[in-house]
């Protein structure tokens, strides 16, 4: 573990994760973050230091049956091991599934039991929001955890050990002149930075510096995906295009993302939440819009689905914008943590039953529609909040 590279908010000395390794009880969770950051190394390393069996599907090539084959041989391996199908003392084998998100409603199903009895600890990967990718039952049961793309010092050191412990790339006597093309292609993903080496080594080239490199890669277009580096970066400024009422800005980082073989429902997801946070009551029908955006795209795919988004994305932009909905929501979820579980109102609750009559349900209740204009001035609030407002007029 000492020798990984990135992530010190999850495995640093004192955090989360390492806590959780040290103690050698892991509960199963979701690593969740953009590619070559160290999802895979990390699982392994973790059923290494705890040495526990350690079994690993692909989401791409596995079905049903895989995933039940492996939980099959997990429950002979306790039995045999323990005398019990289920270990109780958190030493589980790890199922390690790379890319979980592409696993279909039923594959997520046929892990739940495993995962809920402990037949199995799972540790899943993705690159993609598992709130949406992932089944709830499913995401209950698992903790989830955010990887960051590797910063400048991480790659640095990343660089540095391949060049003075990596057998192969010692042995090509690379010089190291310059790095900022380096690191500005690699775009915070480890496997990018290694394979960009590797080009350039190949090429002939002993000097790494900054014009070699951007020669490289633009002579070898399909050997490094140069606009999928900046995954993140370029959603942030799309929605943040939107958000300043930027059609123009908002339309070329869309472009940025088709070029760059973007999934075409990430985006249309995006348009959704951004009609809701940004635009919100000022244009309700942005929402309407958005939706239909998502649904299109999902039925015609690419390239027609660059049209729709197209659409979408410039009326998004120049939409009113009013985000109280969102501020609303925020401040109200705060005040519920804050104050816990407060009690219904008496005469807002239902009283189905005789006993609960006598209890004072719904007493004192007044229905809006018998009074003028249909509104009569009446308490909603528990007691305790009462004068609390929570959505503030734009």
């Amino acid at each position: 573990m000492d020798d990984y590279i990135g992530q010190k908010h999850l495995v640093g000395q004192g955090a989360i994760l390492r806590q959780m390794i040290e103690s050698g009880n892991i509960a199963s969770f979701i690593l969740w973050g953009p590619p070559g950051v160290g999802k895979t190394t990390l699982a392994r390393i973790i059923a290494h230091q705890l040495q526990r069996p350690f079994y690993t599907l692909s989401a791409v090539t596995s079905g049903v049956k895989e995933v039940r084959d492996v939980i099959d041989k997990a429950k002979r391996n306790a039995s045999l091991n323990s005398g019990l199908f289920a270990p109780t003392d958190g030493r589980s084998p790890i199922l390690f599934i790379d890319e979980i998100h592409r696993f279909s409603k039923s594959q997520q199903d046929s892990l739940l039991g495993a995962v809920e009895e402990g037949t199995i600890t799972l540790i899943g990967a993705t690159t993609e929001n598992p709130s949406f990718e992932v089944i709830t039952p499913l995401l209950s049961r698992c903790q989830v955890y955010v990887l960051k793309a590797l910063d400048k010092d991480d790659l640095l050191e990343l660089l540095q050990r391949a060049l003075t412990q990596d057998e192969y790339i010692k042995s090509l006597h690379l010089q190291i002149k310059d790095t900022d093309a380096l690191l500005r292609y690699s775009g915070g993903d480890a496997r990018k930075l290694l394979n960009i080496i590797e080009l350039v080594s190949n090429s002939g080239a002993k000097v790494i510096d900054n014009e070699t490199v951007t020669k490289q890669l633009q002579q070898n277009p399909v050997a490094y995906d140069k606009d999928g580096e900046m995954h993140y970066d370029i959603i942030s400024a799309f929605i943040k295009s939107i958000r300043g009422s930027d059609p123009q800005a908002a339309i070329y980082w869309l472009a940025r993302m088709i070029e760059g073989g973007e999934d075409p429902k990430f985006i249309a997801r995006r348009l959704v939440i951004s009609a809701s946070e940004d635009i919100g009551l000022a244009n309700p029908n942005a929402m309407l819009l958005a939706n239909t955006c998502f649904e299109v795209v999902n039925k015609i795919g690419w390239p027609e689905g660059r049209i729709p988004l197209a659409e979408t994305t410039i009326y998004l932009a120049t939409c009113k914008k009013d985000n109280s909905a969102y501020l609303a929501i925020d401040e109200a979820l705060a005040k519920v943590r804050e104050t816990g579980n407060l009690p219904v109102p008496l005469h807002l609750r239902n009283a189905p039953t005789s006993l609960m009559k006598e209890l004072g349900y719904s007493d004192g209740y007044k229905y809006p529609h018998d009074f003028p204009g249909h509104w009569v001035e009446q308490q909603y609030l528990p007691d305790e909040l009462v004068g609390t407002e929570f959505w503030h007029k734009s």
